[in-house]
């Protein structure tokens, strides 16, 4: 699959959207002494979840990533890394009772402390410096101190990383994952209102088939799928020195892995074909994503897909669609046409928060929710009428209660966007919307599972 592929090769091609150092000693040393660190995730991991987006290619599954914008350093807290869990297991559950298909969950957690900009440098007041990249780069304060790259920082992402990764694996193996906990997985400000009443609905549906089953013999002790989960980390790779720090041969299979999480994807802005981004990505054998916006071709989408997945596994490569809400039904039926036309394995999956990021009268950068709803339904219809699998969803969301998003049940206005604006970097849907969003997912899925009943009693009636 890599070729002519080392975990250095693409230090020779272009790229974008990294910082310059100003002590490049400095930044040697931390990648060394990452490589020398134990991998954060494992290959067989990696090798499973690869297995899980097969089934998601071939709509037998069904894939929910989510998780912070961007981590930061300041927010670091079990707390926080707890309740985003506890709304994605909440997520997934809308989703698995409504599609009645497994749910492959990972987290945009425990690695994603780098953001592209779309300007390398930014000015206050005439004073310019470089911009903020992610605190695995430099600091949000607006001084020259604060927005030097540092490469020091690259291993504070290592240890903090590998500390949220012991409490997830803690809390998704451990019983917290179990389904007899599934109402105690709501969260205070959640916990009344539209949304409240729907997931507690559904949780009382939950426990009933919980008794069925105990009368039954299948209880959590003899059943582990209902105590424990799979749950998978993700980030972009976008600072390749910390990721060619982290991949290492597999003593199983031979290949190269990237332990730094369990799927990495390509942004928008680096998905070149001759980038370093792209040759770095064709060489691991994780299971890849693949930012695909409103710029992208036909022709030059079966490119990528041909260099990333030259063996067409479907488990290999996740396309993540972020359109807009106007343009997603213009722009993506092209695609997928083409990537069907080809006989191309791939999962798609709708991203609608990156398409649809505005500025507000007050100031603050925000995301309408009824445009990130739209985007969803077009991705959906766009798939129902070519005849493919929408594959998933790709979601920037939190356990905080902030105000970052406007509009939802809770109905944040402009005015109201100051009350708890917390992101570091772009808006993120709090625990309430990111419900409302997986209950609009999941009539969706339900929709499309009584049609393909319908039509099998049909099938079977004419037989």
């Amino acid at each position: 699959m890599s070729g002519n592929w080392s975990p250095d090769s693409w230090r020779k091609k272009p790229i974008v959207q990294v910082p310059e150092y100003p002590d490049t000693d400095a930044l040697d040393a931390a990648e060394k002494k990452l490589g020398n660190y134990p991998p954060l995730v494992f290959a067989g991991e990696a090798r499973k979840l690869r297995a899980q987006l097969a089934d998601v290619a071939e709509g037998k599954a069904f894939l929910l990533q989510g998780g912070d914008c961007a981590e930061s350093f300041a927010e670091f807290h079990p707390n926080n890394i707890r309740d985003t869990f506890r709304v994605l297991l909440q997520m997934a559950v809308v989703l698995t009772f409504a599609s009645g298909k497994p749910v492959v969950k990972v987290g945009r957690l425990a690695g994603q402390f780098a953001k592209p900009r779309s300007s390398d440098v930014e000015e206050i007041d005439g004073v310019t410096l470089p911009s903020y990249r992610g605190d695995m780069i430099n600091d949000m304060a607006f001084t020259e101190a604060g927005r030097a790259a540092d490469p020091e920082r690259m291993v504070q992402v290592y240890n903090q990383s590998a500390a949220t990764l012991n409490l997830l694996r803690a809390f998704a193996q451990g019983g917290y994952a179990d389904l007899q906990e599934v109402h105690r997985w709501n969260l205070e400000f959640v916990s009344s209102g539209a949304q409240a009443k729907k997931y507690s609905e559904l949780a009382d549906r939950i426990d009933e088939a919980m008794t069925f089953m105990a009368a039954c013999g299948l209880t959590p002790d003899v059943a582990p799928q209902l105590r424990e989960t799979d749950f998978y980390t993700s980030h972009e790779a976008l600072l390749l020195g910390y990721e060619e720090a982290m991949t290492r041969v597999d003593s199983t299979s031979g290949d190269w892995y990237d332990t730094s999480a369990h799927l990495l994807w390509i942004g928008d802005r680096t998905r070149q074909l001759d980038s370093g981004h792209v040759e770095f990505m064709r060489g691991i054998a994780n299971p890849i994503g693949l930012k695909t916006g409103p710029s992208q071709t036909p022709d030059g989408l079966l490119e990528l897909i041909d260099a990333l997945n030259p063996q067409n596994d479907p488990g290999r490569l996740v396309l993540i669609c972020r359109m807009g809400h106007e343009a997603v039904e213009e722009k993506l039926p092209e695609l997928v046409r083409a990537v069907a036309r080809e006989g191309k394995n791939v999962v798609w999956t709708c991203d609608p928060m990156h398409g649809n990021t505005i500025k507000a009268q007050s100031g603050y950068k925000t995301r309408p929710f009824d445009q990130i709803l739209q985007e969803v339904r077009g991705f959906f219809a766009v798939h129902e009428a070519e005849g493919t699998h929408a594959g998933g969803v790709h979601i920037e969301l939190t356990g905080q209660n902030v105000t970052e998003c406007t509009g939802g049940a809770q109905a944040i206005t402009d005015e109201g966007l100051s009350d708890r604006y917390h992101t570091h970097c772009d808006p993120r849907l709090n625990a309430s919307q990111s419900l409302e969003l997986a209950f609009l997912v999941g009539e969706h899925l339900k929709s499309k599972r009584d049609s393909e009943r319908q039509n099998g009693f049909a099938r079977k009636a004419a037989e």
